[in-house]
């Protein structure tokens, strides 16, 4: 049987450091419209969905999508790995896709190799990802982050998950602790595979590309960053259907462009929203 491949795309307004920034323009659609489109182009995923918060902020979000036609669903603001799990629960997922609302160059093809990594058939894993945070090594440009989990995965952190930077970060649950080395019965084209198990038994994957990208900056934090997408869309004459390959070679060709936001921090898992516990 065909698993159900639900990929859910999490944003909302009050962001920390831009706030209102999945509604802004880039060439002229709202950045969670771009997330969208790209996303849903991705072969493996069977639904792409929207999930945003009940806080009143979020309602202009609610009503682009229903504007827009995009299925959205509405849960916790801080708690949102009870929102992943919900929305998951609502679509029948048997597989769960995380991407979030800043990604505005997240890549189809890239997202299919991290859903084959877990539904494959001689696949065991629980949930992969193409990033992990350190102490972890990636190797692919900040922006194109993908995570996977089957649903059962899902609903079991749900269920177990206590700590703050588990429920607002959604999967740290699966993976923290866990070693990795290379599998080497596993050579995909694009890289390497590392794998192991964790300590609270989750099977885990991360996916490595052969060249070591992992300082590129491609997601919207702050003004820097939204310039730079705009940039790169501007660039490709209208066009939003280029491949994360071909912005390699644009910042390859163009590398002024890296400048833009080459000063941004990139915030880790210890940067919990302080509105969450109370502070």
């Amino acid at each position: 049987m065909i698993p159900r491949v639900v990929a859910i795309i999490q944003g909302r307004m009050s962001s920390s450091r831009l706030p209102g920034k999945i509604l802004a323009d880039i060439a002229g659609q709202p950045m969670l419209q771009r997330v969208f489109i790209r996303t849903s182009r991705s072969a493996t995923v069977s639904q792409t969905l929207f999930a945003t918060t009940t806080d009143p902020s979020d309602d202009p979000v609610a009503e682009y999508c229903d504007f827009s036609g995009i299925p959205f669903t509405r849960g916790s603001q801080f708690d949102v790995l009870d929102r992943y799990y919900q929305a998951a629960k609502g679509a029948k997922a048997d597989v769960v896709v995380r991407i979030t609302a800043d990604c505005p160059v997240i890549d189809p093809a890239l997202i299919d190799d991290v859903v084959k990594t877990v539904t494959s058939d001689q696949s065991t894993m629980d949930f992969a990802a193409n990033r992990l945070p350190p102490p972890w090594n990636r190797t692919y440009p900040i922006g194109l982050d993908t995570e996977v989990c089957t649903f059962a995965a899902l609903e079991r952190a749900w269920k177990e998950a206590k700590e703050p930077q588990h429920r607002e970060h959604v999967m740290p649950y699966f993976y923290e602790g866990v070693k990795l080395i290379t599998d080497n019965r596993h050579r995909p084209l694009w890289g390497s595979l590392q794998t192991g198990t964790s300590p609270r038994g989750f099977n885990i994957a991360l996916l490595h590309h052969t060249t070591d990208f992992g300082e590129y900056r491609w997601t919207v934090d702050t003004p820097e960053d939204l310039e730079f997408m705009r940039q790169v869309y501007s660039r490709f004459d209208g066009r939003d259907d280029f491949s994360w390959k071909e912005v390699l070679d644009l910042v390859h060709d163009n590398p002024d462009l890296i400048k833009i936001n080459a000063g941004v921090p990139h915030k880790t898992l210890k940067d919990i929203d302080e509105r969450a516990t109370g502070h």
